[in-house]
């Protein structure tokens, strides 16, 4: 047979057979099931064998089969509410939810509907296709590949890597300097007014007024004409260090924090009516996410951490 379990057509004609004399074994020789199919099946109803009141039972019991959801009400809210602060199913069942569901699982249940969230809203996996920008550079300061080997592998704190994330084009000069700190994956955002290199400079120095001097040994960014304060940043004791033209993985750290960051303001957003206190809450909200590449520690703790080491 093509098929495992009887259907209601084979049950008829059991039913049929075995109102006619027919044995367990012969019906089963007539139907191709094994014989202990066919007796099984007329056991539990001993002489009163109905084909549709078999079926019923048949499809009551597959009901009960299987291992059973422990979604309940407290498990969808408290899924629910980091997904609302952009956490992924896999940061949820690792931290929070350890022990108690997996990431798959928490996908099934958004997938089929148990639990009501915006699919669309669930972060993006996978990378996709971006256009080279062809804004201003320079070909002067010292290259990546002249930097050490240890500050690549993160062994030591303080090493940062620095980007600019940009209103759309045409609609506003306002932007963010973007400042990651490469061990702990701490993320900071600070408004400027434009894309230059004083503007930039003003935000170093505000990064520079905030943290203790060890907090701050070097920095990696691309040619972007805003970097081009690089030697009073270098005057101010520390390494600057630029990444190849078309480089992104170079920075990426920068470049995946910069990815988090849009998706509270997308590309079409202009960056100079943001709120500050709502973007001081949204860069809070990524330090206190638990990040896999930490071991599932947020870079807030880590940060902190590295802060009291000193």
């Amino acid at each position: 047979m093509s098929h495992k379990y009887l259907t209601l057509n084979e049950r008829n004609k059991i039913e049929v057979l075995h109102k006619e004399g027919y044995s367990s074994r012969r019906i089963s020789k007539i139907l191709g099931f094994h014989h202990s199919t066919i007796s099984r099946e007329l056991k539990r109803y001993e002489d009163n064998y109905k084909a549709e009141t078999a079926n019923k039972d048949y499809k009551s019991k597959a009901l009960l089969k299987g291992r059973k959801t422990k979604i309940n009400n407290r498990l969808k809210k408290s899924i629910v509410e980091k997904l609302n602060s952009k956490w992924s199913p896999e940061q949820i069942s690792v931290t929070v939810l350890k022990g108690v569901v997996c990431f798959k699982t928490i996908y099934n249940w958004l997938y089929s509907g148990a639990i009501k969230f915006e699919i669309s809203k669930l972060r993006r996996k996978g990378k996709s296709r971006k256009i080279k920008e062809t804004r201003g550079r320079f070909n002067i300061g010292t290259s990546i590949r002249k930097r050490p080997k240890m500050i690549k592998k993160r062994l030591e704190f303080g090493h940062w890597e620095l980007d600019t994330v940009v209103s759309s084009r045409g609609k506003s000069k306002g932007c963010l300097a973007t400042f990651v700190e490469m061990k702990s994956r701490f993320y900071i955002a600070l408004p400027m007014e434009d894309r230059s290199k004083d503007s930039m400079l003003e935000a170093v120095k505000k990064l520079i007024k905030a943290l203790p001097k060890y907090a701050l040994k070097s920095f990696t960014s691309d040619r972007g004409k805003e970097f081009a304060c690089y030697k009073e940043i270098e005057d101010m004791g520390i390494e600057f260090y630029f990444a190849d033209p078309y480089s992104a993985w170079q920075r990426g750290t920068n470049e995946n924090s910069n990815g988090l960051l849009r998706e509270y303001y997308p590309k079409k957003t202009d960056l100079a009516k943001i709120d500050i206190e709502e973007l001081i809450k949204n860069i809070m909200e990524l330090n206190n996410r638990p990040r896999k590449c930490l071991n599932y520690q947020t870079p807030f703790e880590i940060f902190m951490h590295e802060l009291s080491l000193e």
